[in-house]
């Protein structure tokens, strides 16, 4: 293989890791345990794979080996606490960043880059969801009758 496509997929590598890193930033914030080399990683690995995959003709049977060994890698992430399970949000933000891997390593420049940034925005959008959420509460608690916890209760209320 010349040296130029050699580079070429070099490039693309760092560019996919890049925007791996750019989405991983968020979780590293966050303190979540994918962070941004976990996320590079994933993203630069899944651009290899599918350049590889490009060269050895085998394109569909390695981009369904990446989906299916990122969901393994995702599945790693989740856990169970009680009634509460975490990680899924890692798991998918891992998930994403493979998919962008895969499109930066099928040369597909625009589409991975503007879906990194998606990706960071809807990670980012957690507080504003969360502000909704408390809106929408309130206003449900005006049209919902409430007990007063000061007045007594009855036979018949009970």
């Amino acid at each position: 293989m010349p040296i130029d496509d050699q580079l070429a997929i070099v490039g693309r590598l760092a560019f996919a890791a890049a925007l791996g890193a750019f989405i991983g930033l968020e979780r590293e914030l966050r303190g979540y345990p994918a962070g941004v080399r976990t996320v590079a990683l994933v993203a630069l690995g899944a651009a290899l794979f599918t350049d590889v995959g490009q060269l050895l003709s085998e394109e569909n049977r390695v981009a369904a080996g990446i989906v299916t060994g990122i969901g393994f890698l995702g599945a790693g992430v989740i856990f169970r606490e009680g009634y509460t399970v975490k990680g899924i949000t890692t798991a998918a933000t891992i998930w994403s960043a493979a998919a962008i891997g895969m499109a930066v390593g099928r040369e597909l420049y625009l589409v991975a880059g503007l879906g990194a940034v998606l990706v960071f925005i809807l990670l980012e959008a957690r507080p504003v969801v969360r502000r909704l959420d408390q809106l929408a509460r309130g206003r449900l608690r005006e049209f919902i009758p409430h007990e007063d916890p000061d007045q007594e209760r009855t036979d018949d209320d009970r």
